[in-house]
């Protein structure tokens, strides 16, 4: 069974990207990014790749990020 953490914290977000973790990114209650992975972060924005040319820019305030772990 597969484990949900939220990230809410640099270091949250730090350590997801060091070890390349998925994670899945709601805004409003609706799933607008899944399987992504978190190439670099701000105090305003978090940037998520899923493949070569589909980088996404998420509003860190208006988003909620959960990384999956199986």
């Amino acid at each position: 069974m597969p484990i949900t953490r939220e990230l809410l914290t640099d270091a949250d977000f730090e350590e997801a990207a060091e070890r390349r973790q998925r994670i899945r990114v709601f805004r409003d209650d609706h799933l607008i990014d899944s399987n992504t992975v978190v190439i670099r972060y701000t105090d305003e924005t978090i940037i998520t790749q899923t493949g070569v040319s589909d980088v996404t820019y998420h509003p860190r305030r208006e988003c909620q990020f959960y990384e999956i772990r199986k």
